[in-house]
Order: structure tokens, then sequence, then C-alpha cells
């Protein structure tokens, strides 16, 4: 039930802002994103960060294809809300990282008439 004039593909970029930290482990740096229970390593904090955002986007989209993402999202205390200043990767707080997960969604079933 497609458009017949044209099946151009619409995508949705979703973007998550996590909170995530780093500890040394015995042989590796550990990177974690405790609100969604995701860790991953990585021999140098920047390798176990770049690992853990791909776990991270991975994991995402894994629930999304599971028709689950709604329901881990509000089971690790996610609500939605208004947030007009994005954070860009590497801006510290207190003892955590802020990564930005890029989740793109494509769609073949919505049109776009513009």
């Amino acid at each position: 039930m497609g458009n017949r004039r044209g099946n151009k593909q619409v995508i949705l970029d979703v973007s998550f802002r996590l909170p995530v930290s780093c500890s040394p482990g015995e042989k590796h740096i550990i990177a974690s994103c405790p609100c969604l229970g995701v860790s991953t390593q990585g021999e140098t904090e920047k390798k176990a960060l770049k690992n853990l955002e791909e776990a991270l986007g991975l994991f995402i989209t894994s629930c999304f294809e599971r028709g689950v993402l709604d329901e881990v999202l509000r089971d690790s205390g996610f609500e939605p809300v208004i947030d007009k200043a994005p954070s860009k990767r590497g801006k510290k707080t207190t003892s955590c990282e802020v990564v930005n997960i890029r989740v793109p969604l494509g769609s073949r079933r919505v049109a776009c008439h513009a």
C-alpha cells in the first residue's frame, strides 16, 4: 500500500542523551550506563566509551525491534521531558560523562509531501 508516485523512505532520527561512567578494571577500563544496565570495556577510556556507544545503540535498536523500548525506558525511570539545551559528548557532570546515542529509524509507510 505504498505511494505509487515514489516510495521514498522517511528517516526519523532519534537521539538519546545518557549518563555514563568509566572505572578501572583489572586489565581494561569499564564503561557503563547504569540507568539502562549496559556495560562494556576497552583498553583505554576512549575505546571503552566508543564500545559503550555501540552497545547502547544496539541495545536501544533491539528493544525497539522487539516492541519493548517504551517498557524498558519506563522501567528504567524515564519519562518525557522538554529539554531546550542538548548536551554534547565530552561534557562532564559530577562523576559521569554524557553520550549521545543516535538511532535512525526508517519507514516506507509514511508519505512525505514536502
